[in-house]
């Protein structure tokens, strides 16, 4: 899995220069925001200069002749640094903003291109972390921390040249502590990242527990695990507590030194500047002046580094998941001719008939170690009906990830009206599938938003064809807005049998060549399993169907069927050969009749 295979080592300047993409297209804002820090900075420069002046020529001399032009020129520099300072921030505040937006848009719209198997094998809790708060403190870091540095690095460095130019000796003297701080930051610097890498994924599980714990909220307390759920919680916060506790010491560890290391600047104006104001008092106030305002800056950059080394860590996760590769892509070449999720180009896109052909396939999955398919050949005429059956978890789906193109085969070809599906593209081939999963998905919103996910072309009269050809008008008819009534987040204001019927429609609203239905009644109630049963044979015809079930009375009239057994397939044939045969669908079969015989008379 993803999440246990962080980055080990520190990134290049912590990770920064992979940002670049991302901050070149608001140079202009960044630069001016850097000048105006810059100046902003210059004007806190100027303050204990013209202090200085004050002090030397109006006390010391006791002398007023230029004191109205002072207090002008002290009050425009006053007003033109907060004009600058104004600008920056906003800057600042704008740029984080943005930044923020375009990071999540990337990331969200890569998320739409990545296979299935990322979503296997990373959590939901792991990859909304990255989504939302990795972006945050990286909109942050490419904003304040940039102006911020700005500001308090080159207040440091001018308040050094201009200290340098007045009396050096005293200077050099202050500048001490500066070999100090680079040997305390290479001290700490391992520790705090690997500190907070830890905090960072323990912040993800934690998310996941919470997701976990709402979507999950019905199963929880049907099986009365409130209290495990509430354990498990308590175990990883209070993990996380340890582990914060951990960074805050030797963050407030790294803190306090820096901070003792920077009191020794203002130690020594007091220990050897004694001497200067004997002879000009405005010299020693800008000492003291630019030495007790270097702690600041000195603080600031030991947060500031401490939040960089963090920051990488978000750096490295948001990238990572930005350099995911699908193992399911289509070449440039064809991404050029007929387009991508984001900008197709259906003008090239060929009519399909529904033709496929399973051509000398060998399948594995990406993280298993043996074949699933070998070898395996099947042609599909278009308009056939094929059924796909066995008992739960024994691989069923393969063949319909294979010609949905979720999978791609490890050797052979899956070939779409006699060409390999890899020679268009996949939103070619999506676009003319219908799929009905066996637990059905509905977006938040209303039915109608719900079924123009299918076709957002669709007419008033296109829309209540689809719900009366599988019986879910009857759904809508019982709404009170109808049509326009809200199903919730993930249609949970319907029952599993209402939302089943809603997916359906919605599957045929799309008029798709292929259909596939994931055992689609199997978590449904007797009655709409009937309906949706009945609305079958009527749905398929003229397309060609996919069927994965569970219960093989459901497809008896199947052209083909093929058996599945432990990811692979053991049988082949109508329902009439294969119980002829009397093999392992003859078995199930049996075994499944009687049940239901059973279930029956004691009914």
């Amino acid at each position: 899995m993803e999440q246990q295979n962080e980055y080990k080592a520190s990134l290049p300047f912590f990770g920064i220069p992979r940002l670049f993409p991302y901050i070149k297209k608001y140079r202009k804002t960044l630069l001016i925001m850097l000048i105006c820090g810059l100046m902003g900075t210059g004007v806190d420069l100027a303050l204990p200069l013209l202090q200085r002046y004050a002090l030397n020529h109006y006390i010391a001399e006791r002398t007023l002749d230029t004191l109205p032009l002072y207090i002008v020129l002290y009050v425009l520099i006053i007003l033109f640094g907060a004009v600058v300072n104004y600008i920056a921030t906003r800057g600042a505040m704008a740029t984080e903003v943005r930044v923020n937006r375009d990071l999540r848009s990337s990331a969200f719209d890569h998320l739409q291109k990545l296979s299935f198997s990322y979503f296997n094998q990373n959590a939901v809790g792991y990859i909304h972390s990255r989504v939302m708060s990795d972006t945050s403190r990286i909109g942050s870091l490419v904003s304040w921390t940039m102006m911020d540095s700005v500001w308090h690095t080159s207040y440091l460095i001018g308040s050094i040249v201009v200290m340098l130019a007045i009396n050096a000796r005293l200077a050099l003297m202050v500048m001490l502590i500066l070999p100090l701080i680079v040997l305390l930051f290479s001290l700490f610097q391992g520790r705090l990242i690997k500190a907070n890498r830890q905090i960072r994924e323990l912040n993800s599980k934690i998310t996941g527990d919470f997701n976990e714990g709402i979507t999950g909220a019905k199963t929880i307390k049907t099986l009365v695990i409130e209290d495990k759920m509430g354990r498990d919680f308590v175990a990883d916060t209070g993990e996380m507590r340890r582990k914060g506790i951990h960074a805050s010491r030797l963050r407030g560890l790294f803190a306090l030194t820096m901070h003792l290391a920077s009191s020794l600047a203002l130690a020594i104006v007091l220990w050897k500047g004694g001497y200067i104001a004997e002879n000009e008092v405005g010299t020693f106030s800008l000492f003291m002046t630019y030495a007790q305002g270097m702690m600041e800056p000195v603080r600031w950059i030991v947060d500031a580094i401490s939040d960089v080394i963090t920051t990488q860590v978000n750096i490295e996760r948001l990238t990572r998941l930005l350099g995911t590769v699908p193992d399911v892509r289509d070449s440039e070449e064809i991404i050029a001719k007929y387009g991508d999720s984001f900008d197709p180009k259906k003008e090239n896109w060929e009519p399909i008939r529904g033709d496929i052909e399973f051509k000398d396939v060998s399948f594995r999955y990406p993280d298993g170690d043996e074949y699933v398919l070998e070898h395996f050949n099947l042609k599909i005429p278009f308009g056939s009906n094929i059924a796909i059956v066995g008992e739960t978890g024994a691989g069923k789906s393969t063949l319909v990830n294979l010609v949905c193109r979720f999978f791609e085969p490890t050797e052979g070809q899956v070939l779409i009206d006699g060409r390999d599906a890899r020679e268009r593209s996949q939103l070619w081939l999506h676009n003319a599938i219908g799929y009905v999963l066996q637990t059905p998905h509905l977006f938040s919103g209303t039915i109608r938003e719900n079924l123009l996910y299918g076709n957002p072309k669709a007419t008033e009269e296109e829309i209540w064809r689809a719900l009366k050809l599988v019986s879910a008008d009857e759904v809508v008819n019982r709404m009170e807005k109808g049509l326009d009534a809200d199903v919730g987040e993930g249609g949970d204001l319907l029952s599993t049998g209402e939302k089943q019927l809603i997916s359906f429609a919605r599957a045929i609203l799309a008029d798709p060549r292929i259909l596939v239905l994931d055992e689609a009644t199997a978590s449904v109630d007797t009655l709409t399993e009937q309906k949706i049963q009945s609305a079958i044979e009527t749905v398929i015809a003229g397309r060609t169907s996919l069927v994965i079930a569970h219960r093989l009375s459901t497809v008896k009239n199947a052209d083909l069927i093929l058996v599945v057994n432990d990811g692979k397939i053991v049988e082949q044939g109508t329902h009439g050969e294969l119980l002829k045969a009397k093999g392992y669908y003859y078995r199930l079969y049996t075994r499944q009749y009687e049940d239901e015989a059973t279930h029956s008379v004691l009914a």
